[in-house]
């Protein structure tokens, strides 16, 4: 589990400092308007709930090879 936590922070920080400024018509639209926040917050809420079912698809495993 640490190792899992160690290994998605570095890569969230590898793909952040390699990160360059690009002038996307799309993505300029978005941030004047306020909308790129709102895509922001869905595609974390996605990652947060598939980590978590792969953490609980995990878990049950775990409690069905100790059986």
């Amino acid at each position: 589990m640490k190792k899992l936590a160690a290994l998605l922070i570095l890569v969230f920080t590898i793909g952040t400092t390699y990160a360059q400024e690009q002038d996307n018509g799309m993505a300029v639209d978005l941030r004047s308007s306020g909308k790129i926040y709102v895509v922001v917050a869905v595609i974390t809420v996605i990652f947060i709930g598939l980590a978590l079912y792969l953490f609980s698809i995990d878990n049950r495993l775990k409690k069905i090879e100790k059986r």
